[in-house]
């Protein structure tokens, strides 16, 4: 005798229900960084459009800013720990191969009473994108009501502070959203992809294999080809943008802010170019305080722009992030 199968029934449609965020309490200027790398706060602000960055204490770890922002974003979206369904963090810098980090955060906060579903995403840069998109899938799916989203990195524990290329980029903090049903859409399709053929552009100097065989190794910090970075970001990622934009069924100029991974200010600005953005359609620049953050700079963004009434509730953003691997994934969403 064949069983029939009855599927779990999902929502209508999901959509970002609450965001947090936070930020380590010391902040680094330009010019504790300059005479490291024989540079400049005017060279640093040209380049990349970053005045400050975060960077986390020894208590500030990866799980302890994970559950502030967390706190946040539940409080945001007006629910309990209780009801979340599943954890994901995004992230690159929990130094530990197993288990997860984000089991850690999911039992702390007593996610699903302590039985939620956790796993973390490694998808650098554009993981924030890749767990809202995973996120949505569930809730429309049934397999989970809410769906906590995370992105959080300790960047300050891989920057290599001599190499001229990397030192002044990277900060720390962390972004959580709460994504849950809707009665309408609030989260586009995702476009998403990856160019494995440049993971050498972006990624850790040396594996843990070398570590372990060479203990004279120094500890494995991130190199970038800034140039061939830069050159694929600036081309390729506006393109993803448009076909966010086609995907969700409208225009630039529709949209009330644009909230794309915060890497380098120069990049942010070619974009804009290459959309078409009107002027009044308000851009994400967290990046001058805060440095690249990596898979917490899209969250971190979001909740500026939202606290400040840059944003506002209800309107209509276009995210996108992108990075090592290298990775992307945008998608238009509507603001919590």
């Amino acid at each position: 005798m064949t069983a029939s199968i009855t599927p779990r029934a999902g929502a209508a449609h999901a959509r970002i229900l609450g965001v947090g965020g936070y930020r380590p309490t010391r902040i680094v200027p330009n010019s504790e960084l300059v005479d490291r790398i024989d540079s400049s706060d005017e060279w640093i602000q040209t380049r990349s459009g970053i005045k400050t960055r975060r960077w986390a204490s020894a208590e500030e770890t990866v799980a302890e800013m994970s559950i502030a922002a967390a706190g946040k974003a539940l409080a945001h979206a007006g629910l309990d720990a209780s009801q979340v369904g599943c954890v994901i963090v995004s992230t690159v810098t929990h130094l530990k191969q197993t288990p997860a980090i984000a089991t850690e955060i999911a039992h702390r906060l007593g996610a699903g009473g302590g039985r939620a579903a956790a796993f973390d995403v490694s998808a650098a840069c554009a993981g924030f994108c890749y767990g809202v998109s995973l996120a949505s899938d569930m809730v429309r799916g049934g397999s989970a009501e809410y769906v906590l989203v995370i992105g959080v990195e300790r960047l300050s524990d891989l920057t290599n502070l001599a190499d001229r290329g990397t030192a002044f980029i990277f900060g720390d903090g962390a972004g959580a959203v709460v994504i849950g049903p809707s009665s309408t859409p609030g989260i586009g399709p995702v476009v998403w992809g990856s160019d494995g053929s440049q993971s050498e552009a972006i990624t850790q100097t040396v594996d843990w294999n070398d570590l372990r065989d060479r203990p004279e190794q120094d500890f494995p910090t991130l190199k970038m080809e800034g140039q061939k970075v830069f050159r694929w970001a600036v081309w390729e990622m506006a393109k993803v943008c448009e076909q966010a934009l086609d995907a969700a069924g409208i225009k630039a100029e529709d949209l009330d802010a644009f909230i794309p991974h915060q890497a380098n200010m120069r990049i942010t600005d070619a974009m804009i170019k290459a959309l078409k953005l009107p002027a009044e359609v308000p851009v994400a620049r967290d990046i001058a305080e805060n440095g690249n953050t990596s898979a917490a700079s899209i969250p971190l963004a979001m909740e500026r722009m939202l606290e400040s009434g840059e944003a506002v509730s209800g309107g209509t953003a276009l995210i996108m992030g992108f990075g090592a691997g290298l990775v992307y994934a945008g998608q238009v969403i509507t603001l919590p």
